[in-house]
Order: structure tokens, then sequence, then C-alpha cells
């Protein structure tokens, strides 16, 4: 508890202000709710969800999301969630799409533990991962995202998410956060969704919850991301924790040589596009001449691949590539494809 104190201190003296967020002065780390979650829909079960639970390591589980993309009804997942169990709380990451599945993720935690959840993470915005905070905030649970987080989830999200509630403690730099003697680090990468995508790692574990900076065995969504930067973050992912255990936000466990698989496939979409410049293609026949490659046939999410040759198109055949003109390709794009 004491450990957890001295974070709360911290951390609050890195908490954005400007733009209004709830007030902590009255609020203390012991007063912290310890409320029973809502019930979710009788006949939303796990399984229902398209959900299944993996023990990842002694206290720490995931919620694998076995669904394609777009899922076949509002309740069934689309993200990756995580339960983190500590000797004095619960964090949990990602609290899916809907207030109904979060409280199912929260429900689940009830029969996992008798701690109570101290903290929810946002690993980044986009609203597969944060659509469930309003029921987060029903509860009292503190949420916890980084950088422009709020901004982009009040502009960006409100047309997929009707309750869009963003995170009330806001990181503008690395940190750790304790759940009685259990170390969560929590550290900021870069590349996937425009300066939020923020990783939990466990070091206890040697577990690394890598939000949307991976994706397994699924076709990635590239909507607001940059190629090279992510290229990049995901060479230093695997540069830091070489022998990590890592969680993706989408697709089954994994470890760091899927951080080079993906690196790959964004290699891949590097290569293809100077290509284009070489040939002096345009983006509609650029498009139209590339399938996908063979090595990715069997992923799911494979409707994202035309979107994928877009970017790829735009920011390297075109090279643009700065965070004005990706916001702007971003804006462009229909409301269901900005939920990844």
């Amino acid at each position: 508890m004491q450990h957890l104190r001295r974070w709360f201190i911290a951390l609050l003296m890195i908490v954005t202000t400007a733009i209004g967020l709830i007030s902590w002065q009255t609020q203390t780390v012991a007063q912290l709710p310890t409320s029973n979650p809502q019930q979710a829909p009788a006949d939303l079960t796990l399984e229902a969800a398209g959900l299944t639970l993996e023990k990842l390591a002694d206290g720490v589980y995931g919620l694998l999301a076995s669904t394609d993309f777009p899922p076949t009804a509002p309740n069934i997942a689309i993200c990756n969630g995580s339960i983190i169990i500590g000797s004095d709380g619960v964090l949990v990451v990602d609290p899916f799409q809907n207030e109904d599945l979060a409280n199912l993720l929260f429900s689940t935690v009830a029969e996992l533990t008798d701690q109570p959840i101290r903290y929810v993470l946002n690993s980044h915005y986009h609203f597969d991962h944060s659509g469930g905070n309003a029921a987060a905030e029903a509860l009292q649970y503190p949420i916890v995202g980084r950088g422009p987080i709020r901004d982009f989830m009040l502009t960006r999200n409100r047309e997929m998410d009707p309750n869009v509630t963003p995170p009330d403690l806001v990181l503008q730099q690395s940190g750790e956060l304790w759940l009685g003697d259990r170390q969560v680090q929590l550290v900021e990468f870069d590349g996937h969704s425009g300066g939020t995508d923020l990783i939990a790692y466990i070091p206890d574990s040697d577990l690394l919850i890598a939000g949307d900076l991976l994706f397994t065995e699924r076709i990635p969504y590239l909507g607001d991301g940059n190629i090279r930067v992510w290229q990049d973050t995901l060479g230093q992912l695997a540069t830091a924790y070489p022998t990590a255990t890592l969680w993706p936000g989408h697709g089954p466990l994994s470890d760091p040589t899927d951080l080079m698989a993906l690196q790959g496939y964004l290699k891949t979409l590097e290569t293809l596009a100077l290509g284009w410049k070489a040939d002096g293609l345009s983006q509609e026949a650029a498009i139209a001449q590339t399938p996908l490659p063979q090595a990715y046939q069997t992923y799911l999410f494979q409707g994202m691949f035309p979107g994928n040759l877009e970017v790829a198109y735009q920011q390297i055949t075109l090279g643009q590539d700065d965070a004005a003109s990706i916001q702007a390709y971003f804006q462009a794009q229909a409301p269901a494809l900005r939920a990844l």
C-alpha cells in the first residue's frame, strides 16, 4: 500500500489538468471503490461474447477475442482484454467496446479474486478498447490513459460511442503502478494511434500487454498509424523485452517473434509502396494490382488490407506521413473503420 501511495502522489503531478479532469483532492487510495460490478445481460457469457479466458501468468489473465472484423453483433468483443491481480487490488486493461462487455469483464474479475478493481487502463483511445469506459465510470473505477487520449476520444469516438468517457488520469510520460507488492510498468511507445499507445509490463511475470502495437495473426489497422514509426517501435520492443510473453491487442498469446512478424508485414507494405512510386502508379492502379500476400492468407481482419494499401500509398509513395496528413486520412474514413 505504501508503494501505491507513492505512485499515486507522483502520478498526480503529471496528470493533465487543463482539460477539466475529475478532481482527486477528496479521494484517497484507501477510498478507491470496491463496488460490485453491474450485471451484464443474463445471456451474455464469455462464450456468447466470443471470448476465451486464458491464464497468462500467476495472477494475470487474458480474455481472447476470436471474432473476425466486423463482428456479427454489438456484444461480440473485438479486442483482447486483460486482468492483473496484485496483493492489493486489480488492474483491468481495455474494457472492450460497450458497457455490457465491460461489465462482463468486471464480473469475470469478481469470479477470479476478492481483490477490488483499482484502475482501468486504456492501452490507446480506439473505440473497441475504450467504449466500455462508461461502465467503469459508473462504478467509480479510475480510468488511466496517455497523451492526447481525452481529446481524441471526445472528438473522434463520438460517432461510434454515444457515452464516450475519456480517462480521468492522463499520463504524459512513462511511469509505474503498484498493486500492493506487484509492480506494473506503464511505458509509452508510438506508431499505432497518434501518441496514445501505452504498454503494461509486469516484471515479476516477464509479461508484456502490448495493446494494438501488436496484432498477431490479424491484419493490423493502420488508419491513424505511422508505418515507419511503428516498424521502429516493434524493433524497440523486441530489444527491450527479448524474453517476454506478449499479450497483443488482437490475436493469440505471442512472443517477440510475432513482433518481428508484424514488422515484416509493415516492411512489405513499405516495399510495395516504393515500387509503386518507382513505376508511377496511381493509388487506384496500385491497389488493384496488389493481392494479399500468401504469407497472410490465414490471417483474420483481411478486410483491413485494402485500407493498409491506401495508407502505404499515402505515407510512403506520396510521402505524406506527417501528423496532419495522417489525421486527415483518418477523419475521411467511415466511422466503423475507426474502431481498431
